[in-house]
């Protein structure tokens, strides 16, 4: 009968099977490809029209403020984020992963009481000790030049009761592209001499104390100081890089580059500057640390997962707002399209807000380790986390799959997105030095979302001007639309992606060859840094 059948010219039985199998692929191509547009189409009108970036970032940055991993700023964050994923129907909650000292910034005022009346601009360090009661009235004094160790040791009982400037004043408060582009050649030459030869002096000047800054700042609090004084200019106009203190016992306090270079002038000169300084903190003993999660739960493959991430926590001189404050609204913003338009994903999708990313991306590693489940069956994990601009640089972290499927999933990106965004394969393993490396320790798929970087090192970064005002919303709206395709490209695509290792070259940043990160511990009790 089969024979027959052939001769007839009728279709075989495996013949109208290959015929079936082929019409239904056709069919679900045509699906995808119309179901895939759609939801491009809508995520790109909802982003333009009812973007809820300026919303979410005046809450956060304006309402809420800085981030600082132990203080109360921190949770206040996570409960706003939590209720504003649960008022767009998201699932979100709090996760427990260690404890840190817990500190509370107070108010710091800062005058110059003598040789003349200014209030000056300036902040106590995060974690610093309060000044307590009526405040400090102190001379301050300049750290001295001095020939050995020795001399300075004979020399420290001279802090007594004493504010001690230790920071290198700069012999010009302008950036240098001022010079660069104003200042003649020869100009240009004398200003590089001058600032390297002050440099240079400057640390031959520590190097005899025979401390560095952290021993030095403990030496100088021990031999009973008032105070300590510091600029961590950023070679922006006011802007000063604000971390940790290292004191203990007394307050330590950054001054801007302006009035920081009159106080040390005066000191210096012979004018004995009186300051007058209030500084208000409290210690709040260990305090829960935690990470902030939420979730959309996957229909097809709900064990396998496509994650965003960025991290919750900041500096705390300014609001956090570019560092990495752009990176978590632009994170819950993804969220929100996706909700609104793929609320049945194939795969689960989550979103990390990490906490203690700043002292050693504490909270994304102490995930990695508590989540074995996750990160062994991530498909793609997409971190933001170099400021405001928008994304430029995808590579792919050292994985060798990565080539196969980044490019496909890339392809559904609008053209005046995709087209701006340069992509190297394998690239880097250790490149990126944000949460996504904690995922890329463990084997993990991981990558970095790099933006351009409109200034960011020298006026956002860790500085006391990293506020709603230096955000380009629409930058982060164009990185919003090219998360959430990521995202869903990454949950509708029918292939597991593969973490094999590439073979890799050297590492660019170093020019040796490039290895693996090793996974690294999470500190999960912390301290000041």
């Amino acid at each position: 009968m089969k024979n027959a059948l052939k001769r007839t010219g009728f279709p075989t039985r495996n013949m109208v099977k290959k015929l079936v199998f082929a019409i239904t692929l056709c069919s679900t191509s045509l699906t995808f490809a119309q179901n895939k547009q759609a939801f491009v189409d809508n995520v790109v009108k909802e982003a333009k029209t009812n973007s809820q970036l300026e919303k979410l970032a005046h809450e956060l940055f304006d309402v809420v403020g800085p981030r600082l991993v132990g203080t109360p700023q921190l949770k206040q964050a996570s409960d706003w984020a939590i209720k504003q994923y649960g008022d767009w129907g998201i699932s979100a909650r709090a996760e427990k992963w260690g404890e840190w000292r817990g500190w509370e910034r107070g108010i710091t005022h800062i005058d110059l009481i003598s040789p003349r009346l200014r209030t000056l601009e300036g902040t106590q360090l995060a974690w610093s000790p309060s000044t307590k009661g009526k405040g400090i009235n102190a001379e301050a004094i300049v750290l001295p030049e001095v020939t050995d160790s020795v001399a300075f040791a004979a020399w420290l009982p001279n802090v007594k009761g004493k504010l001690v400037l230790i920071s290198m004043p700069q012999i010009s408060g302008r950036p240098d592209k001022n010079f660069e582009e104003f200042a003649t050649k020869d100009g240009l030459a004398k200003f590089k001499k001058d600032k390297e030869d002050a440099n240079k002096a400057w640390r031959d000047r520590m190097s005899k104390t025979g401390l560095n800054a952290k021993n030095l700042a403990l030496a100088i609090e021990k031999a009973g100081a008032a105070g300590i004084i510091i600029n961590n200019w950023s070679a922006g106009w006011g802007v000063d890089k604000v971390f940790g203190a290292n004191t203990t016992k007394i307050p330590t306090v950054d001054l801007s580059v302006e009035d920081y270079g009159l106080v040390f002038r005066l000191a210096e000169s012979g004018h004995q500057p009186k300051l007058r300084i209030q500084s208000e903190s409290k210690e709040l003993g260990m305090v829960p640390t935690f990470n902030t999660l939420a979730e959309i739960k996957g229909t097809e493959k709900p064990n396998e997962y496509v994650m965003l991430s960025a991290h919750f926590d900041s500096w705390d001189a300014a609001s956090g707002a570019t560092d990495n404050g752009t990176g978590t609204i632009m994170m819950m913003e993804t969220m929100r399209l996706l909700k609104k338009f793929y609320p049945n994903p194939k795969r689960t999708i989550l979103v990390g807000h990490w906490s203690s990313e700043e002292q050693g991306l504490n909270g994304s590693r102490a995930f990695v380790e508590d989540h074995p489940e996750i990160v062994n069956n991530l498909q793609a994990l997409f971190n933001q986390d170099n400021g405001t601009g928008r994304v430029v640089n995808i590579t792919g972290q050292g994985f060798a799959s990565a080539k196969d499927f980044l490019p496909k999933w890339l392809a559904a990106v609008p053209d005046t997105i995709k087209n701006q965004i340069k992509t190297s394969f394998p690239g880097s393993p250790s490149g990126g030095g944000s949460d996504n490396a904690s995922f890329v320790a463990a084997g993990a798929l991981g990558f970095s979302l790099g933006s351009l970087p409109w200034d960011y090192f020298s006026y956002t970064w860790h500085t006391n001007r990293d506020s709603y005002d230096k955000v380009v919303f629409d930058e982060v709206r164009s990185n919003v639309v090219l998360a959430a395709i990521l995202v869903y490209m990454a949950c509708e695509d029918p292939q597991r992606t593969s973490n094999e290792k590439a073979t890799l070259g050297n590492d660019p940043r170093t020019g040796k060859p490039a290895t693996w990160p090793a996974p690294v511990k999470a500190n999960r009790k912390g301290g000041v840094n």
